[in-house]
């Protein structure tokens, strides 16, 4: 089994959940390919008591052969085919009565439990009928549940409205790595790359580890995204349809509000995504747009003026595989090494330069750190003017409690980046449009975020301070 990197606080929190001297009940959830599996295996492996995985798309049947096959291997007997889930878990319950009296804890794992509601099966219901009838009695049980259909696991077992209201002892929602983990996870598999080879390849994969797990450590970050996406093999090319049809069972549509969020820079409206997709507003949108952010395909955010609301938020396409894939491979079509053939066009510059915003919007917290804020009060937001042509646009501003905002450029650059005079004049009318329009009181403190900071010259004064590549990669 591959080593365990990073989740120092998930290990943590599991492993207090697992010692503790009352019954628990902990969901774990996130996006497809995360490492929620990996995470509970490598921990329990040896320790569990029952453990199932519920199988992808499968019918009612197969998920109760899947039951079978689970029980019979954990109890070392024949077990009858149950006719239903409220006969299996009771069947469940009888084996683990032998389990709960041993001094051991007692671990139970049900991996993919989304696959297992198959359609009128009343999975949920049984469920919430065995944990609330006995495992909720036995001091020495831990039932972990596992999914990728965040939406799902939030609906149904998270917030719960019938048997599971309120049961649920803990829950984990499972983040993609950092740039930190990132670096860390292919330095382990004998990666020698230099940072922004690092930052290249979580801008195109996040960081999900089994995207990182199918890099090559002897190739290239040019050659890795040629053989993964446009060469022979296509296997990241291929996960596109599985990772939406694993998250929800009409991906269609959730695909397409993706598609539309893909073409913006800083995002749509809610409205403005109706408008875009030819439909008018409602429910079932706000339920889509709830469902991506859980699943950490999109983010939900606001700017300085606006409260949070289904109309005055916007939306932005953060996961950065898919933004990758809907950026490159139409385009592609059947053309071979299409990256290493247009390393340095238009297209691919604006890529990087958009992606390198958003790794920072993902990194905040480590952005804090750098500047000396992390123990400070800090708002985060995006401001766009009202009144400026062509409107001035701020994507990232932290207002801090003792009176400074800092008001960030992104840019991404293979060299120091350079300032001119024309970016200085930019970077100062945007300054003054910001505080004659938010009436804002705070010093403001133009601030660089860049790769390999900020080149020595006449206008190199403009930001008071300025961060690397470097600080994004801290813990």
């Amino acid at each position: 089994m591959d080593k365990l990197i990073g989740r120092e606080n998930e290990i943590k929190l599991l492993t207090e959940y697992t010692s503790s001297e009352r019954p628990e009940f902990v969901a774990i959830y996130g996006r497809r390919r995360v490492g929620k599996t990996f995470l509970v295996n490598h921990l329990f492996h040896d320790k569990m008591a029952f453990a199932m995985t519920g199988v992808l798309d499968g019918t009612s049947g197969e998920q109760m052969e899947a039951f079978v096959d689970a029980l019979q291997e954990f109890s070392k007997k024949a077990v009858k085919r149950p006719d239903n889930w409220m006969e299996a878990f009771r069947l469940l319950k009888e084996y683990l009565k032998r389990k709960v009296t041993l001094k051991r804890r007692c671990i139970v794992f049900l991996d993919e439990l989304p696959s297992m509601d198959t359609q009128r099966s009343g999975f949920v219901r049984a469920l919430g009928y065995f944990w609330n009838s006995w495992a909720s009695m036995q001091d020495n049980l831990t039932l972990i549940v596992c999914g990728s259909a965040t939406s799902w696991m939030i609906k149904n077992v998270v917030n719960d409205k019938g048997g599971l209201h309120d049961r649920i002892t803990h829950e984990i929602h499972l983040y993609p790595f950092t740039l930190h983990e990132t670096e860390t996870y292919l330095k382990s598999r004998n990666f020698k790359w230099e940072r922004l080879s690092v930052l290249q390849a979580y801008m195109a994969l996040g960081g999900v580890p089994y995207y990182l797990s199918l890099l090559h450590y002897n190739e290239s970050f040019a050659t890795n995204i040629d053989r993964l996406f446009f060469g022979e093999e296509e296997e990241l090319r291929r996960e596109y349809k599985r990772l939406y049809s694993t998250l929800f069972q009409s991906p269609e549509s959730y695909m397409s509000i993706v598609n539309a969020l893909s073409k913006t820079k800083y995002g749509m409206t809610r409205n403005e995504l109706c408008s875009a997709l030819g439909k008018g507003s409602g429910s079932a949108i706000s339920q889509k747009l709830e469902d991506l952010v859980n699943c950490d395909i999109i983010r939900k955010y606001v700017t300085r003026e606006k409260r949070i609301s289904s109309r005055s938020a916007i939306y932005q396409l953060t996961d950065f595989y898919s933004q990758f894939y809907l950026t490159f491979v139409p385009r592609a079509e059947a053309e071979t090494n299409y990256w290493t053939n247009h390393i340095g066009t238009p297209e691919i510059n604006t890529w990087l330069g958009l992606c390198f915003e958003r790794v920072c919007m993902t990194h905040v917290a480590q952005i804090k750190k750098a500047l000396g804020i992390d123990r400070i009060s800090t708002k985060f937001y995006s401001w766009q003017s009202k009144q400026s042509t062509p409107k001035a646009q701020i994507d990232m501003i932290l207002d801090r409690a003792d009176g400074i905002i800092n008001l960030c450029e992104m840019k991404y650059s293979e060299a120091e980046y350079s300032m001119n005079n024309t970016e200085t004049i930019k970077l100062r009318n945007r300054a003054a449009a910001f505080k004659q329009e938010t009436g804002a009181k705070g010093a403001l403190w133009p601030t660089l975020i860049t790769t390999y900071g900020l080149k020595d010259g006449m206008h190199s004064s403009t930001f008071v301070e300025t961060l690397t590549m470097d600080d994004l990669f801290k813990q």
